[in-house]
């Protein structure tokens, strides 16, 4: 071993040793004064080999040291020499990285408030004030030897980006200014400028340096104040600048100009998959708080290359869905409507009408949908963001066709949107610089990349679809996990209802082709495999907070695909046929639901026919599986049909999700023939009673069809016997459906139920009579 290694090794130990043990004020002194050698900068510094040995290996063992010894009675051992201010010369003067690592790490591991943990927080803000979170940073940047370890940069990100939070956490209302979020960003934006200028000038001087990644998390909006003008003035001042910016992998902010912009990030848009959801799903749909410049300078990078134009139509697709949505429009706060609203407008200016054609029929689909529900809203801003929307949308998408005109108030909010809607300058339109100069690139011997092996246990494909950012891997686990399920059905249910949760919340992360019909069998395999819990919580989740719409409804989807799979006679462990999924579509579709198609084959079951030719042969006999967990999908979902919810009232607006309720119960209903039928039967026919004058004509087909199911259901001599005053009720309002109801379908469902009362009318009638 090096001698100079050794004695270094030998005097920390020792060091160590008496500073967690002595209680003499004068060799606390003296120890730290030793070690203090050890330290760049000291007045009699140890040997360069020592300096570096202690750095390297020794340095953050006594900082935990010093950090454990902050209490009033350690620093009185000598108070009168300076000794608080000794030990916090270790923390401020040796390498940064370390000392901010081993304060944050004696912060949270505080048990609660104490002396040692204000001391701790007292020193980082000392450090913070020293300008050390510049040293932290610039340690990064190596300037010659191995570039830092991956694992120590992204831990240090996290840390500093999280420090307000996690100081905040930790101290609650003893927190200190310094670490506020409006003083510890734009210091911390501050150090980042002046370590970039020292990366730069060491890069002048034929230095060598290496970048790490300078993202910020969820702290952007936070430095996009402080930082992008900075950074957009000097990446335009001098190449090297300009250099750094354009190859660097992830630009911390957002600058408020396009060709800023373009040069920071170039197309990682393109290339990187997170980059994309952030800058086309993220910061357009899930924030809303940004600057119309800020808006402004992202649509336009998207616009500002022809490669990236693709990823404009489609944030232009997804911006027209979410603003044309009725649930949005009630839903969503006035600010959120108004960003979408100037979204909308800039993309329009900033495609052409080539691009926009190709889209035509969907764009317009959407801007009518959201035009005639605003302009039902009951508040004034909403009706004028939909008509001013409306009249700049149509133009663009339907230019041959006569011109919208509302009547609307002047005001700031309608110049500027109108503003908005004007095309761009010229300077600001797609840039193809010098590309007519530059050589195609051979891209002939270029392969396909190969897919990422499927997993083969479940709980990979559960691993794979919650945590991993192989996208790759992503579709790989989602495609497989289906069949996984279906062959494994013992490890599945051990993982059951968290798969049900991951994949009812799961989103398309890439351009997945199936991504709905992939998503939604896995699901109903999972509830065939262990139907009881997975059916428990889906019905749980069906009234809670914080879905939307199309959740629910793929809730209901779901029960009745996994309801039907084991109601199948004779049913086999394969998977679910592909197909349309869903109980019912809106009204007006040709394709014919599921419930329609059970309801439908009841009764064909029922109907007695007299016609010559062999019979046709009869379904394999078996059990149904369904019998012994129809309460499970069934009883829950009519527990709070009658509560509305903040963002979901089955009773006012959400008539569409009603309705696919009521066909989705009837079908239950039918599926559980012989089972639990006369308590289903009681509890749906209230059900129906309670909602049988509903003004929506789809809500109405559902409850004749649960009607139906009631009758094709539970056999007649139980119907008489338990229901016989709701089945006198439900003959009286069959009738006058049949009769009265303005809707055809309406109409046609009544006479079906009628004639299934048919049989039992003579029995119905002797109740009947006094």
């Amino acid at each position: 071993m090096d001698p100079a290694v050794s004695a270094v090794r030998v005097a920390v130990r020792e060091a160590v040793h008496t500073l967690s043990s002595c209680e003499d004020g004068d060799r606390v002194l003296s120890t730290l004064g030793s070690l203090k050698r050890y330290l760049s900068g000291a007045e009699s510094p140890a040997p360069p080999g020592e300096q570096e040995e202690f750095a390297r290996v020794h340095f953050a063992a006594v900082l935990r040291c010093l950090a454990g010894r902050l209490s009033p009675g350690w620093l009185e051992l000598g108070a009168d020499d300076g000794l608080e201010e000794l030990c916090a010369s270790f923390f401020l003067e040796g390498p940064a990285d370390q000392a901010f690592l081993v304060l944050m790490e004696s912060i949270e591991g505080a048990a609660g408030p104490s002396f040692r943990l204000m001391k701790t927080a007292q020193l980082l803000a000392r450090f913070l004030g020293a300008g050390r979170m510049a040293a932290v940073m610039e340690g990064q940047c190596r300037r010659l030897g191995e570039p830092a370890s991956p694992l120590l940069q992204e831990t240090l990100l996290t840390k500093v980006v999280g420090l307000p939070d996690r100081l905040a956490n930790r101290l609650q209302r003893e927190n200190l200014d310094a670490f506020l979020p409006q003083n510890y960003f734009p210091l911390l934006a501050e150090e980042m400028v002046r370590v970039l200028q020292a990366v730069v000038d060491s890069l002048r001087g034929r230095g060598r340096c290496s970048v790490p990644s300078a993202r910020t998390s969820g702290a952007g909006g936070s430095l996009a104040g402080t930082r992008g003008p900075s950074l957009g003035h000097l990446s335009a001042n001098g190449s090297l600048w300009f250099m750094l910016f354009s190859l660097h992998p992830s630009p911390p902010t957002v600058p408020h100009r396009p060709e800023v912009l373009s040069r920071l990030l170039g197309n990682l848009v393109i290339k990187n998959k997170k980059a994309q959801f952030v800058m086309t799903r993220k910061l357009l749909f899930l924030q809303y708080h940004h600057s119309t410049p800020m808006l402004q300078s992202l649509l336009g990078y998207l616009a500002a290359d022809s490669q990236r134009r693709p990823l404009l139509v489609q944030a232009l697709k997804g911006l027209l869905e979410t603003w044309g949505s009725a649930s949005a429009i009630r839903h969503a706060p006035l600010e959120q409507q108004r960003y979408l609203s100037k979204a909308v407008l800039i993309c329009l200016a900033r495609l052409g009408e080539a691009e926009l054609r190709d889209s035509r029929d969907e764009l317009l689909a959407s801007l009518m949908a959201g035009v005639k529900s605003r302009l039902d809203s009951s508040l004034p801003v909403v009706r004028r963001l939909g008509m001013i929307v409306a009249e700049t949308a149509s133009a663009r998408l339907h230019p041959e066709g006569p011109p919208l005109r509302f009547q609307y108030e002047e005001d700031e909010l309608s110049r500027e949107m109108l503003a908005l809607a004007a095309p761009p300058p010229a300077d600001d339109s797609p840039v193809e610089a010098s590309d007519d100069e530059l050589v195609p690139y051979d891209m002939s011997g270029d392969q396909e990349l190969k897919r990422s092996k499927a997993p083969t246990y479940v709980r990979d494909c559960l691993e794979a679809l919650t945590s991993c950012e192989d996208w790759g891997r992503w579709e790989a686990a989602l495609r497989a996990l289906e069949g996984l399920v279906i062959r494994n059905p013992a490890a599945a249910r051990e993982v059951s209802v968290e798969l049900a949760k991951v994949l009812l919340h799961l989103e398309e992360k890439t351009c997945v082709e199936g991504f709905e019909g992939l998503r939604q069998r896995a699901l109903v395999a999972v509830v065939v495999t262990d139907p009881a819990p997975v059916a428990e919580y889906l019905t749980t989740q069906f009234y809670a907070l914080n879905f939307s719409l199309r959740q629910r409804m793929d809730i209901l989807d779901v029960l009745t695909l996994a309801a039907q799979e084991l109601s199948r006679p004779g049913r086999l462990p394969k998977a679910p046929q592909c197909g349309p999924p869903g109980p019912a579509p809106p009204p007006g579709s040709t394709v014919a639901p599921a419930w329609r198609t059970v309801v439908e084959e009841r009764i064909r079951s029922k109907t007695r026919r007299f016609s010559k030719g062999s019979a046709r042969r009869g379904r394999d006999a078996g059990p149904n599986q369904f019998n012994v967990v129809a309460g499970y999908f069934f009883f829950p979902l009519l527990r709070h049909f009658d509560r509305p919810l903040v963002t979901f009232d089955l009773l006012g607006d959400d008539q569409l999700v009603l309705g696919r309720l009521a066909h989705t119960l009837g079908a239950l209903m039918c599926l559980a023939v012989n089972t639990v039928a006369v308590p289903m039967g009681k509890a749906l026919l209230e059900f129906v009673w309670t909602l049988r004058f509903h003004g929506d004509a789809y809500v109405r087909r559902g409850l004749l069809s649960a009607v139906s199911s009631v009758l094709l259901s539970v056999p007649g001599e139980q119907l008489l016997a338990d229901l016989p005053d709701e089945l006198l009720e439900a003959r009286s309002w069959l009738a006058d459906v049949a009769e009265r109801d303005s809707d055809e379908d309406c109409r046609t469902l009544a006479i079906q139920a009628l004639l299934l009362l048919e049989k039992l009318r003579d029995r119905l009638l002797a109740l009947a009579a006094p």
